[in-house]
């Protein structure tokens, strides 16, 4: 594994982060604009800032085909941000909420979206030609809690919704006209608006901070705030799963996962750093940190922490480096994303930001 590529951007929290295909530009959201980065030889260069959000930024997309960009914040408003001649136009889109959006993201399909909410539920958003803007649909029930993370089934109808009740839920997103008729799967065979595909519960119903689908959409990955990982599953319609699996960590609670291929996933959070876990219907396991080149094991660290209180308590002073951590991130990691994958599912790049400032790119 190569050393990982740092940017260190600047000293403010980045909410969110998106790569155009083309992995040329970069979108960061910070406090309320999304910053545009240009890749120019080894660095990423501040380009364009898209402005017109009030309060702070809490989610950007760059869809990879068309490269519209979308953003929500917690102004309850989303914009569709298209590039013209004169630079980025955005288009205002009816979400109808009444409390701030959390997260968006856009489906593999691209031709709708789906943005997360404090107002209990979730809007799916899609153009409509003869009005010319951007409408949406309220997937409600049985939604009771904010809506902190969304993923996208590689159907592009599936939708799985992670919240501050505990719960993570695959709903449909089914939108005539806009949708082709999905396959059937082990989630569904009829899939109208707003149907409930399943309904899984964190085992002391810490929030839920991430969702991922596995990349055949076979399996569903969520990261609660009880530092799980608990993956689901599905045998069929309207039956119990084949298997959940839940993995407690002796971690900080994971903010962010991707799969990286059907039996891995890479979680990172308050731990500042990102590690492996790895498994099956059997059974998952950690299996290591991206950083563990040469660094101590869990047990170890917590060893060597004792002796370094046991050290500072002999000498009566403190450690002259304990204001630098030992990752490559200096703070919480809240965004982690597939940077370049084989379009099979197997990611061979992901990156990272967080409260740092920093976009960190690392080979698996």
């Amino acid at each position: 594994m190569g050393a990982p590529e740092v940017h260190h951007l600047f000293h403010h929290p980045i909410a969110d982060h998106s790569f155009s295909a083309d992995r040329q530009t970069l979108a960061v959201a910070r406090e309320n604009n999304v910053d545009l980065y240009e890749r120019s030889g080894g660095k990423f260069e501040l380009k364009d800032e898209l402005t017109g959000h009030d309060k702070t930024v809490t989610g950007v997309d760059i869809a990879p085909n068309t490269g519209k960009i979308v953003t929500c914040s917690q102004d309850r408003n989303a914009y569709v941000w298209e590039p013209s001649p004169e630079g980025w136009k955005p288009t205002l889109v009816l979400l109808r909420i009444n409390r701030a959006a959390t997260c968006v993201r856009w489906a593999p399909s691209e031709t709708k979206f789906a943005v997360g909410s404090g107002a209990r539920l979730v809007p799916v958003c899609y153009f409509e030609e003869e009005d010319n803007w951007w409408v949406s649909k309220h997937i409600k029930k049985p939604i009771r809690s904010t809506i902190t993370a969304v993923a996208w089934h590689p159907n592009s109808v599936l939708l799985a919704a992670g919240s501050t009740d505990g719960h993570a839920r695959v709903l449909s997103s089914f939108i005539k006209g806009v949708d082709a008729r999905p396959e059937p799967s082990a989630w569904g065979e009829r899939l109208p608006f707003n149907t409930v595909c399943g309904e899984f519960l964190n085992n002391t119903a810490g929030w839920v901070h991430s969702v991922a689908f596995s990349p055949s959409g076979n399996a569903l990955a969520f990261a609660a705030h009880d530092s799980s990982l608990t993956v689901v599953y599905p045998s069929g319609p309207e039956q119990p799963p084949r298997a959940v699996v839940s993995i407690t960590t002796q971690l900080l609670p994971f903010m962010s996962l991707v799969w990286s291929s059907e039996d891995e996933i890479i979680a990172a959070g308050y731990n500042c750093e990102a590690y492996r876990l790895k498994g099956s219907e059997q059974g998952w396991q950690l299996s290591g940190s991206l950083e563990s080149k040469g660094r101590p094991g869990i047990e170890q660290r917590e060893e060597s922490a004792l002796n370094m209180f046991r050290q500072m308590d002999l000498k009566g002073k403190t450690n002259s480096d304990d204001t630098k951590l030992k990752t490559v991130h200096q703070n919480t990691i809240s965004t982690i994303r597939s940077f370049q994958d084989d379009g099979a599912g197997n990611v061979s790049q992901i990156s990272s930001t967080g409260v740092d400032g920093r976009v960190v790119i690392w080979t698996l």
